[in-house]
């Protein structure tokens, strides 16, 4: 048998820890070392930056890293393969060749284009399909050093190198389903590890201050083990990988380019410190049409937060309200939204915490109804409203911003490419079976415990959670971490009693997708993010803490369980 494939993260995302890469290679073995740079809202960014310098559009960063580490790696034999490409891949790649001519270092070069589809959507700043990971193990196989990468899953990251090594053909479902599984378990770097962890008061002192990254020990028939390098910080254990397993997932079905993966099949073993086993996993054809993110400019927004001290904190919102109403009523921005969080603390010792926030957030198509007009409003009223009177920081000029939309298109509408290091060019063709995702039937729950007295308690004390986003929606992933938790956890917690804990879902369509063995519920929130993470459309536009604002919620808890 083929001994397995060991492949680590260095990157969760652009702005990731900048010494992960020398961290990565000098820990330990590795195979293949990945960088996941890419999210939504970096799209738009790169957008913004390839907009002043057409010869932009990658992550810069990526490049000072290799500046670093290039001839490490070399040394150590390390493929290097990260979707740092962005919008530019093959301008990253070049300027890869150019730094590795100037170190010294005999590296093969690669990249994987074909996902920009910006010019079949007029009006939009980026728009790429997601591609998987066959462009990236023809690279491998061709002999490819770097391989650097546009639009791709972050899931692809992992089933290129894998498919590459073990020679998998296409329709190879279950083993790279399997990666795709180990692929997403990495992807989001220390969240493996520790970090961002619900639990994470369980651990001693100083154990998460410095979470080291991740790494899949890959087999030929698609399970792995989670772990990381020894000696480095956090730990990894069944619950981290749950925890992202559920990260940014919805149903049973976890569908990609590639493989559609059955997260109803993943088995989760401790095996050992630190190592987690998967295995079980089941793949299906993928459906018939890749996904495609478009990012495009929604407008310009901007806010201003007037800070509330003291006694009538709620008359004093209504009075500056109503006087920002009237100051706007001439030209009033297309969108107006205020909150006041209430901070403030009755007979407090500080002032801050004597204080409540009172926010308000415009947006509008056009940057003079949002800018000088609010600003003007807003500081006019210094010496003319509430007591106390003074905000946060005085409103700027207004911003632009974005919005995110899903679009869906044909396999074969996309040129999917390999362009290998000499110049040639190896198309990656469509995949010959396809099967429309449909949602997985609800499995039979598990028994409910026997009646018994309840205590009012947190949510957290016996689940824990994991939230992010997708476009507009959100996804808020709960588990037990014992069978007896979860017979309770997946009679109690419904669709209604999560819209009870969750008052922003009320009026929402919300989705639950029941994993018995993860012991894990997870729940989509359609349209909570409005029109995406760049729009800000809420406190929390990622909903990164949605699910730690569930874990708080009090509910009538078994007092067995805690």
């Amino acid at each position: 048998m083929t001994a397995p494939l060991r492949i680590g993260n260095a990157s969760g995302f652009y702005g990731d820890r900048f010494d992960a890469l020398r961290e990565m290679l000098t820990g330990g073995e590795l195979d293949v070392l990945t960088g996941d740079y890419l999210a939504e809202l970096t799209m738009l960014i790169l957008a913004r930056d390839r907009l002043k310098d057409p010869s932009a559009g990658y992550a810069r960063t990526f490049l000072r890293q290799l500046e670093e580490c290039l001839g490490l790696a070399h040394e150590r034999g390390v493929r290097i393969v990260a979707n740092a490409g962005g919008l530019n891949p093959a301008g990253l790649a070049g300027a890869v060749r150019e730094l590795a001519g100037r170190l010294g270092v005999p590296v093969r070069v690669a990249h994987v284009e074909g996902d920009d589809l910006t010019a079949r959507y007029p009006g939009s700043l980026a728009a790429h399909a997601y591609l998987g990971g066959f462009g990236i193990a023809a690279c491998l196989r061709e002999g490819a050093d770097v391989v650097v990468t546009g639009r791709v899953t972050d899931a692809a990251l992992v089933t290129g190198p894998a498919a590459a090594h073990f020679g998998w053909a296409a329709t190879e479902y279950d083993r790279l389903a399997g990666a795709v599984v180990a692929g997403h378990v990495l992807e989001c770097g220390t969240q493996a590890t520790g970090g961002n962890y619900a639990f994470f008061g369980e651990r001693p002192p100083g154990d998460l201050l410095l979470p080291g990254f991740p790494l899949a020990e890959l087999n030929e028939d698609g399970g792995s083990v989670i772990t990381k390098h020894p000696g480095t910080g956090g730990f990894v254990d069944v619950g981290t990988v749950t925890a992202q397993l559920l990260y940014e997932t919805g149903g049973a079905r976890y569908a990609g380019p590639d493989v559609t993966a059955r997260l109803d099949t993943v088995r989760l073993t401790q095996d050992g410190p630190d190592r987690v086993r998967i295995d079980g996993v089941r793949g299906e054809a993928p459906p018939p049409t890749l996904k495609a993110g478009l990012n495009r400019l929604g407008g310009f927004r901007n806010e201003v937060v007037f800070v509330l001290t003291g006694l009538d904190v709620e008359a004093k919102a209504d009075l500056v309200r109503e006087q920002m109403t009237g100051a706007l009523a001439a030209s009033p921005p297309a969108e107006t939204r205020w909150e006041l969080v209430r901070t403030d603390r009755p007979d407090a010792d500080t002032e801050e915490t004597a204080s409540a926030l009172l926010r308000l957030v415009v947006r509008d198509p056009g940057q003079e109804a949002v800018g000088r007009a609010l600003s003007g409003a807003a500081i006019e009223l210094a010496l003319a409203s509430y007591p106390g009177f003074h905000v946060l920081a005085p409103p700027g000029k207004g911003a632009p911003y974005g919005v995110f939309e899903d679009v869906y298109v044909p396999h074969g509408s996309v040129d999917h490419v390999a362009v290998l290091h000499d110049g040639r060019r190896i198309p990656v063709g469509p995949p010959h079976d396809t099967i429309a995702v449909a949602v997985v039937p609800e499995p039979e729950l598990p028994e409910p415990p026997a009646p018994g007295p309840v205590r009012r308690a947190p949510l957290g004390l016996v689940a824990g959670a994991r939230s992010g986003d997708k476009g507009g929606n959100a996804n808020v992933g709960v588990w037990a971490r014992d069978d007896g938790a979860w017979r309770w956890l997946a009679h109690e917690l419904t669709v209604e009693r999560f819209r009870e804990l969750i008052p922003e879902a009320a009026a929402l369509p919300v989705t639950r997708h029941v994993l018995p063995r993860l012991r894990a519920l997870n729940f989509v929130v359609e349209g909570i993010l409005g029109e995406g993470v760049a729009a800000q459309a809420r406190f929390d536009p990622q909903a990164k803490a949605l699910g730690e604002w569930l874990r708080s919620r009090r509910l009538d808890i078994p007092e067995a369980l805690l």
